[in-house]
């Protein structure tokens, strides 16, 4: 192992985010809420963030691994959560029109991480900058991906802030927007971390924290919106039983009563013959 805490933290926030995106997933999966189901996207693609961070620590940097760690650690990732900020403050046609927006922009964003060609090589016991590797495409991706979707949840915050205090909203909506707006500045501070730890340090130190916050926010705003309905209940089937026969009566009374019938009838046999 070429860098031991590095890999164990970014092993650790790999893990953290994919506990959180199962919690997540689950509650979409009982709730149906389009905001649950962002969050869950967001927080999978940061686990795969974190465990393309821990493979270049520990095995050293390829072109693979630092590809899926540029796409899903600095380019998509903050779209994918800001939606669920949209989602969660704004109607679901406009959370829909930005589901559709934000996925041109991530597929877009693929296509160019995955084709882009490296203008240096790249090191491999040291996690690189992508002003160093790569073109002006994908710096300009993660630059607008990172500052667009952090613009939309800082103004979530600032938008649920602005309606607790003058419309009497849901004050839990201001508490989880300024963390979830905490947790992605967090995210965002590897840049200053970077002086003091190093850069495989600073992004898993970042990831682990930020990701923690960013869930913390999630079940603020999922408080008190109500326990899923229940599930409707089918009763068991009734066992399947043959129908009843009618008894058939041996009286002596209803014996009698065929023959003697039958003998009062005109054409039968053993009745008087007509005059």
């Amino acid at each position: 192992m070429k860098h031991p805490v590095q890999t164990s933290v970014a092993v650790a926030a790999s893990l953290v985010a994919l506990a959180f995106a199962l919690l997540t997933l689950e509650r979409w999966l009982s709730r149906r809420r389009p905001y649950d189901l962002a969050w869950t996207v967001a927080l999978g693609l940061f686990a795969l963030a974190a465990a393309a961070l821990a493979a270049g620590a520990q095995a050293g940097w390829s072109g693979a691994s630092f590809r899926v760690f540029y796409l899903f650690g600095a380019i998509v990732n903050v779209p994918v959560l800001a939606l669920g900020t949209v989602y969660l403050l704004a109607d679901r046609r406009a959370g829909d029109a930005a589901a559709a927006g934000v996925a041109l922009f991530c597929a877009f964003a693929a296509g160019v991480v995955v084709t882009a060609s490296f203008r240096a090589p790249l090191p491999v016991d040291q996690l690189a900058q992508g002003s160093k590797v790569f073109g002006p495409l994908p710096r300009v991706l993660a630059a607008f991906g990172s500052a667009g979707g952090a613009i939309v949840i800082f103004g979530g915050a600032a938008w649920s802030a602005w309606r607790a205090v003058t419309k009497g909203a849901p004050r839990r909506l201001v508490w989880s927007n300024g963390v979830i707006a905490l947790g992605t500045l967090i995210l965002g501070a590897s840049g200053t971390l970077n002086s003091v730890f190093g850069a495989m340090t600073a992004f898993a130190v970042t990831l682990l924290i930020g990701i923690v916050l960013i869930f913390t926010g999630f079940l603020l705003a999922a408080a008190g919106t109500g326990a899923a309905p229940p599930a409707r209940v089918i009763p068991p089937a009734e066992p399947w039983r043959p129908p009843r026969r009618p008894a058939i009566s041996s009286s002596p009374d209803t014996a009698l009563a065929g023959p003697a019938g039958a003998a009062s009838r005109p054409g039968r046999e053993g009745s008087p013959a007509p005059r």
